[in-house]
């Protein structure tokens, strides 16, 4: 990428990852917090209140990522990271479930993950893409082992209401980001945009809408078990991070290379596959895992192909759809958040039902039929040489 590319890249995966903090951070210490609140005792509310944040982010990212498309993204950025400051200090300000439920609720509704994404795709070329929304994509991987190592003492120092604030506080300097930096990019008017029925029913973007969705439905469903397996091994909860933090970042050492000679040889279908299929050998090894050793092998199989596909299956919707591609990625990003909240359900109610390896069964066929729908995917043709178009 040339400076221009990285500079707003960048950018724009932190403020991608800033959003995605607005999630992973409460994830490790809700729970216990919830305990002491009027309402608390019920899991539920307390599921519910954890859970509004994804189910409202669903139901905006299509019409704010079309909408990106017809007025341009920086306006559509800016205003959804007004709405997450503000639900963050509405939770902040309420230590009440019930507020904080709608706090979450209000910073779900800036659901701007599809317009950041189009507009990543606006201010990079084709044949660099790929590594641009790996950047992206990998700010969900290193926000998820991030809150993972900090939640808990952020938590003691500065409480819950603290949290908040603080993510209010990197919201704000997000805006100006936004705002006085990162440069205008044209609305999508030099063609006529397809209908939304049309995006949704293209054959390439259903099969990646697919993906996603059986991409986090197992992911989160996986993290269900994998903290108990950790402590089953002999690990403290206190310490999970010690193995999340070098796994994911050792897991992008190892996709790099994978993701590179994907691009340059324009066999970025091959690694579609090859992604798939280390998430099922991931989900094989956590069957038989019984050590902290085979625990921390499984967790690097994993996220290798975890991170090759957050980074490539958004590059490839908005490749296959250039005319929509903020349309495109809103409804790709709805079902993952679908995907999201399907997986918490079915997965708590399978370890409940079934037991905790019940969930790597499930998950190993729903990704063998992902891997069969995926197969008949074409490669997209060779990408042309082109500059970054952008207006400043």
């Amino acid at each position: 990428m040339n400076p221009s590319e990285l500079r707003s890249t960048l950018a724009l995966a932190g403020i991608f990852g800033l959003r995605m903090l607005g999630l992973f951070l409460l994830l490790p210490v809700f729970s216990l917090h919830a305990r002491g609140l009027p309402g608390g005792e019920h899991a539920f509310w307390v599921g519910l209140a954890l859970g509004i944040f994804n189910i409202v982010q669903a139901c905006f990212y299509i019409p704010l990522g079309r909408l990106s498309d017809r007025i341009g993204r920086k306006p559509v950025v800016f205003w959804g990271l007004s709405l997450f400051v503000a639900g963050a200090l509405i939770a902040a300000s309420h230590d009440d479930l019930l507020w904080i439920a709608i706090g979450r609720g209000v910073m779900g509704a800036g659901a701007v993950s599809a317009a950041i994404s189009a507009w990543v795709a606006d201010l990079t070329r084709e044949q660099v893409r790929t590594r641009a929304m790996a950047l992206v994509g990998g700010s969900i991987a290193l926000s998820f082992a991030l809150s993972l190592v900090i939640a808990a003492p952020l938590y003691r120092l500065i409480s819950l209401s603290g949290i908040f604030l603080m993510l209010a506080i990197l919201g704000v300097m997000a805006m100006f980001v936004t705002y006085y930096l990162l440069p205008m990019s044209k609305p999508e008017i030099s063609v006529q945009q397809a209908s939304l029925k049309e995006v949704f029913l293209r054959p390439e973007l259903m099969r990646l809408n697919v993906g996603v969705f059986v991409l986090h439905a197992t992911q989160v469903a996986m993290f269900l078990v994998v903290p108990r397996l950790l402590v089953d091994a002999g690990l403290p909860l206190a310490q999970h991070w010690e193995v999340y933090l070098p796994v994911v970042l050792l897991s992008f050492v190892f996709m790099a290379p994978i993701l590179i000679y994907g691009e340059k040889q324009h066999r970025l279908r091959w690694v579609l596959l090859v992604a798939i299929i280390l998430l099922l050998v991931a989900e094989s090894i956590f069957t038989k895992a019984s050590n902290i050793t085979l625990i921390a092998v499984g967790l690097l199989v994993y996220f290798v192909g975890f991170n090759l596909l957050e980074a490539l299956q958004p590059s490839l919707v908005s490749r296959w759809a250039r005319e929509s591609k903020g349309t495109a990625l809103g409804i790709y990003n709805t079902t993952q958040s679908l995907g999201l909240f399907s997986g918490a359900a079915i997965g708590g109610w399978l370890m409940d039902g079934y037991g905790d390896f019940s969930v790597f069964i499930a998950g190993g066929g729903l990704l063998i039929c992902w891997l069969i729908i995926a197969w008949s995917m074409r490669e997209l043709p060779a990408k042309p040489i082109t500059k970054p178009t952008s207006t400043g």
